[in-house]
């Protein structure tokens, strides 16, 4: 697995269509649910997994229990790197890097930018490599 991270527009969708080929996008801006990724594995092709800024969002309008949270999400983090391993697929990981920038002064904002920062730290500790892309630029992180 692989993972770009970066800003808003920062350019890793861009990023990725020009490193790899026969993309499928499973993506929460098309509404997608993150538990449903499994139908858009193909044989062969690279699977892209984004919004998941989204995704947390939605887990939080529905509990207060931020470890829970953290481990659904670890979980399918798990989840997606068995599914490459065992069905030779390739699975890349676009995140939101909302970590920079002023602190929300409201709760619901604040929390959600801890459970992406440490959404963002689990997936780096899973993935083979993490590529951070800024301005249209990835620097490779490892």
């Amino acid at each position: 697995m692989q993972l770009f991270i970066g800003g808003a527009y920062a350019g890793k969708r861009a990023e990725v269509r020009h490193r790899f080929d026969n993309l499928v996008w499973h993506s929460a801006y098309d509404e997608m649910a993150l538990e449903d990724w499994r139908a858009s594995m193909l044989p062969g092709a690279t699977l892209i997994v984004e919004g998941w800024e989204r995704w947390l969002a939605a887990a939080l309008a529905e509990s207060d229990d931020d470890d829970r949270i953290r481990r659904h999400f670890a979980e399918a983090l798990g989840s997606l790197a068995r599914a490459e391993r065992d069905h030779g697929l390739q699975v890349v990981l676009i995140m939101l890097e909302m970590g920079r920038g002023i602190v929300p002064l409201d709760a619901r904002e604040r929390r959600l930018r801890d459970l992406a920062g440490w959404l963002a730290q689990d997936a780096a500790s899973v993935v083979e490599r993490v590529w951070y892309v800024w301005n249209g630029l990835a620097r490779s992180l490892r």
